[in-house]
């Protein structure tokens, strides 16, 4: 009799796509640290001592945003966070944000968020004790929300050897987009996947806990079934019509580790995992997921980002 061989699955890819320009990634740091001074494309373009039509090619083919959209899209989401965190004056709120007058916030944020500033204060967030977690989490994921799992440069890192452990694991409610595609195009799904959930949560008030992450429920020969999300303090009911939908992730014992640097070298890691789990003799419990801890947009040196990794154990 001839016996099937035991296949195991592949550890999630990373998207073999155009290596992101580091460059790129520095002035995203330097814009999301002057958060009241000068974003124009002519003050960006003399920081990164690039003309202004290169600089504007670039940044959008790098970021999917022009520069104007992408500074006016993270300002107005912290501005939010903090209008239901604090009772700080609208126009204070706006001014720190770095928007020249009330009436200009007004209208761009009512753009964004489709209602005004103190409408959107007076109905508050969902979870109101978790005020402070919401507006960390929304600050941290603003910036480099369509960031992750970027691709940022062509040679391969040396791997840093991954402590795994196992962890007792809460319930976490969230809200994921769901998208089939391709092991070479995972970060350009989850690039239009985790800002459309993102900014959903936010119009709706939603409080959120976590950085965002992305949990793989399936492998294919030559497909994967990737969900991005956020993680929410309450079960909320999703957008069906959007395609985003509630997910809660299960209690329970897991493998964790923590991967350190960039995206590229994140199947070592999961290979480690692999490794690991026959040597310990655990069987896996569910899809791993990964959760971004930190934001590219902030932190231009890959070698200093960091991905918890969640293998859910049986």
């Amino acid at each position: 009799m001839i016996r099937a061989r035991k296949v195991k699955p592949d550890p999630p890819a990373v998207a073999r796509v155009a290596a992101v320009p580091r460059d790129i990634l520095r002035l995203l740091a330097l814009v999301n640290e002057r958060r009241r001074a000068d974003v124009s494309l002519s003050a960006l373009s003399t920081l990164a001592h690039r003309s202004a039509y290169n600089l504007h090619r670039r940044f959008r083919a790098v970021v999917g945003e022009t520069p104007k959209a992408y500074t006016s899209r993270v300002r107005l989401a912290r501005a939010a966070a903090d209008l239901v965190t604090t009772d700080r004056r609208t126009s204070a709120v706006a001014a720190s944000h770095g928007f020249a007058s009330h009436e200009v916030f007004t209208r761009a944020f009512r753009r964004l968020f489709g209602v005004s500033p103190r409408a959107y204060r007076a109905r508050g967030l969902h979870v109101a004790d978790l005020s402070r977690t919401h507006a960390a989490a929304v600050s941290a994921a603003a910036p480099c929300v369509g960031l992750y799992r970027m691709t940022v440069s062509t040679e391969r890192s040396v791997p840093v050897p991954a402590e795994i452990a196992v962890q007792e694991m809460p319930t976490v409610d969230a809200l994921v987009m769901r998208r089939r595609t391709s092991r070479d195009e995972i970060a350009a799904a989850l690039g239009s996947t985790l800002p459309a959930v993102f900014a959903h949560a936010q119009q709706h008030g939603l409080t959120m806990t976590g950085p965002p992450f992305a949990r793989y429920p399936e492998f294919g020969m030559s497909s994967v079934v990737i969900e991005g999300g956020v993680q929410i303090a309450a079960p909320a009911p999703g957008d069906p019509s959007a395609g985003i939908e509630p997910l809660s992730l299960p209690s329970g014992k897991a493998a964790v580790t923590v991967h350190k640097g960039p995206y590229d070298t994140l199947p070592d890691t999961y290979q480690a995992i692999e490794t690991w789990l026959e040597k310990e003799g655990h069987q896996r419990g569910g899809p791993p997921y990964e959760i971004y801890l930190t934001d590219p947009g902030e932190h231009p040196d890959p070698e200093t980002w960091e991905t918890r990794i969640v293998q859910p154990l049986a």
